[in-house]
């Protein structure tokens, strides 16, 4: 019993890992996109946060090709699913990225600040939506300001994913180098 306990405390954060990627699977599966269902078009650009960077006509051409209550549910999508997504996706790879580089917790700045990120598209994205909702003009500094947040929001991620590569490598590394005991 002791061991199954020490086992278990020595590997919490590979189980918290899991955890947290079962999670995240479920968060997707069962929540993200059945609530995203009500604004998607079977052709286009299904949410702006999605393209790595956008222009005045995309934005436009989002808004204008949806109906009010499509542009409705968007928007609090933005407010509720997509702000819980991203602590959910922050919470499994702050989990990795622990498991992987223990003593190096500074990486975690990285998904923390996606998460961020993340977080400021929508508002802006949100600002964006009510200026078009009360048929007024869109500020070309506004979508601009959003682009460049959403562009900095997938080089943030790219990086988390690299990290955490480097973790698996590091880590199978290890794994396939360690000598077996006979």
């Amino acid at each position: 019993m002791i061991k199954t306990i020490k086992y278990f405390k020595k590997n919490r954060t590979l189980y918290l890992a899991i955890g947290f990627t079962l999670v995240f699977s479920f968060y997707i599966t069962y929540i993200l996109s059945p609530f995203s269902s009500c604004f998607k078009l079977d052709a286009g650009t299904s949410s702006l946060g999605l393209s790595f960077s956008y222009t005045f006509e995309m934005v436009q051409k989002f808004f204008e090709s949806r109906t009010q209550e499509q542009l409705l549910c968007y928007s609090e999508f933005l407010k509720i699913w997509d702000a819980i997504f991203a602590f959910v996706y922050t919470l499994m790879y702050s989990s990795w990225i622990v498991y992987f580089f223990n003593n190096k917790r500074l990486f975690l700045i990285i998904p923390i600040l996606c998460m961020i990120a993340d977080w400021a598209e929508n508002y802006v994205e949100l600002s964006m939506l009510e200026t078009y909702l009360n048929s007024g003009p869109m500020s070309e500094t506004l979508v601009s300001i959003g682009s460049g947040i959403n562009s900095f929001k997938w080089i943030l991620s790219s990086i988390t994913y690299l990290i955490i590569l480097i973790g698996i490598i590091i880590k199978l590394k290890t794994v396939l180098t360690k000598p077996k005991l006979h």
